[in-house]
C-alpha cells in the first residue's frame, strides 16, 4: 500500500461522511419541519395565495409572501437547530461558507417552490397536467411533485455544505 495516497483518501472519508450525514439531517429536518413544527395551518392556507382567478379578479400578486416568508424562516429555524445538534455531536467537516451556501438555496428554492404555481407549471409543461390535478386515493400530484423538488433541493443543498 502506498502510504503516500492516505491523506487524500482519509479527505475523501471525511466529505462521504460528512455528505451522508447532512444529508440524513436534512432529509429528517424536512419531514419534521414541513409536517410538524415548521409551518402553522394560517402558513400552510395563505403561503401559495392568491390564485390565478384572484389575480385575474385583481387580487395583489404578492398577496401571500407574509405567510410563506414566515414559514420559510421557522422551517429553517428547525433545520438549522437540527444541523447544528449534529454538527455538536458528529466530527462533521462543515465550513460557514457551505453551510450559508447550502441554506440560501434550501432558503431561496423552498420559498419559490411554496409559493405552489412554479410546480403547477413545470407540472403542465412536462406533459403531466392530470398528475398536477391529481387528488384521489390519498394521492395528490402537486403535494408528492412539491416534495420531491424540496428533496431535490436539499440534496443540493448537502452537496455544498460537504465540499464548500
Amino acid at each position: 500500500m502506498d502510504l503516500s495516497t492516505l491523506p487524500d483518501l482519509l479527505d475523501k472519508a471525511i466529505t462521504l461522511g460528512t455528505f451522508a450525514s447532512v444529508w440524513a439531517v436534512l432529509a429528517v429536518g424536512h419531514n419534521l419541519a414541513d409536517h410538524v413544527i415548521g409551518q402553522t395551518d394560517h402558513q400552510a392556507d395563505h403561503k401559495a395565495a392568491p390564485s390565478e382567478a384572484e389575480v385575474a379578479e385583481g387580487a395583489n400578486p404578492r398577496r401571500g409572501w407574509g405567510a410563506c416568508l414566515a414559514h420559510v424562516t421557522q422551517y429553517h429555524l428547525v433545520m438549522g437547530a437540527m444541523v447544528a445538534l449534529v454538527w455538536a455531536v458528529l466530527p462533521l467537516r462543515i465550513s460557514w461558507p457551505g453551510l450559508a451556501a447550502g441554506l440560501a438555496v434550501s432558503i431561496v428554492t423552498h420559498a419559490f417552490l411554496d409559493r405552489r404555481w412554479p410546480v403547477r407549471w413545470l407540472l403542465e409543461h412536462i406533459g403531466s397536467k392530470g398528475f398536477a390535478d391529481l387528488k384521489a386515493a390519498g394521492m395528490n400530484g402537486m403535494y408528492l411533485t412539491d416534495q420531491a423538488l424540496h428533496q431535490t433541493a436539499l440534496l443540493v443543498s448537502a452537496l455544498l455544505i460537504a465540499r464548500l
